[in-house]
């Protein structure tokens, strides 16, 4: 047996607790962690902020605002509110995303019809923008009402070896989330107790409100240039309100790419997909715990690993091309 059916092998179920734990794990648990974990180090060696904030982001806020997204001040607050949209689309490509396709294996179910899809995979979604929406508009609420006294509006470069507050902001809040999505991983592959069981008896769409949740902490670290750009101009106004509004909008820009290509995988390949998760009952569950792990754990190796790597403190390889 090949080591890819070996971790797709189900070993015996149990009840399912949640949206993301089936019950029905891979028999070769250690080896789908291992390959996983294996994935994300690599990732976290051989990202480019550069080509993806620069060349890819930066390009595409240009071309749909029609102007230098970066150099060009932000003339008001309709203005930010456009501005918020547009550069969370045009920074959707990024690593952490790969943790909205955890759920596209327990979105699937065995549902036939193209309605059914639909509403099966919509619904999922929409819970996951109401876990997102309140941690995106508190936090920007709150940078409009303090933010000129917060860590991200500083452009200060701090000295050679040292961290910023900026860069510590960023270091514990993508190390929490992290955590949190590894520790979803490692239950959905049956190694730790499911930690979203308890409430989901209650709640079964809690799983997906938790994952909304996540992805909206994105902003709280975000280091993306255009994000930060917006960060300064929302704190500026000291409006609550405007705050709020723009960094939901920037993190509803943020899933909307990744929203339509699950839609596109959901219909483009429905039927074969689904057929190759439900014919063995552990590959939902490897599918899920892999993209948790891989994303949660390059998240915590890229922005804490690599950094304290970058100042010396620890040893960590750099890629010839992010030198």
């Amino acid at each position: 047996m090949s080591d890819l059916s070996a971790v797709l092998t189900p070993a015996t179920g149990t009840s399912r607790t949640s949206l993301f734990v089936n019950g029905n794990f891979p028999r070769r648990r250690g080896l789908l962690v291992l390959l996983s974990v294996g994935f994300a180090l690599f990732l976290s060696y051989a990202w480019s902020a550069k080509f993806v904030d620069t060349e890819i982001g930066t390009t595409t806020a240009n071309a749909l605002l029609g102007h230098d997204a970066h150099k060009t001040p932000i003339a008001g607050i309709a203005a930010g509110v456009v501005f918020a949209f547009v550069t969370g689309l045009a920074g959707s490509f990024t690593a952490c995303n790969i943790a909205v396709f955890g759920a596209v294996g327990p979105m699937m179910g065995e549902l036939t019809t193209r309605r059914d899809r639909f509403l099966q995979t919509v619904r999922p979604l929409g819970w996951m923008a109401a876990g997102m929406i309140p941690v995106s508009a508190a936090y920007g609420a709150l940078v409009g009402f303090v933010g000129t006294r917060m860590p991200q509006f500083s452009t200060a470069s701090s000295p050679a070896g040292t961290l910023s507050a900026r860069s510590i902001q960023s270091m514990v809040t993508f190390g929490l989330i992290g955590l949190a999505m590894t520790v979803l991983g490692l239950a959905a592959a049956g190694l730790l107790k499911d930690p979203l069981g308890p409430i989901s008896r209650r709640f079964p769409n809690a799983p997906m409100l938790v994952l909304g949740a996540l992805v909206g902490g994105f902003l709280i670290g975000r280091p993306y240039p255009l994000f930060r750009d917006l960060f300064r101009h929302a704190a500026t106004t000291h409006n609550p309100l405007y705050g709020a509004a723009a960094f939901t909008l920037q993190s509803i820009g943020n899933i909307v790419v990744m929203a339509v290509l699950v839609l596109a995988l959901t219909f483009g390949l429905g039927r074969p997909l689904q057929r190759w998760l439900s014919a063995s009952p552990g590959r939902v569950a490897a599918v899920t715990a892999a993209a948790f792990i891989v994303a949660g754990v390059f998240t915590m190796v890229y922005w804490d690993v690599r950094i304290l790597g970058r100042l010396d403190y620890i040893w960590w390889p750099t890629a010839p091309w992010n030198n």
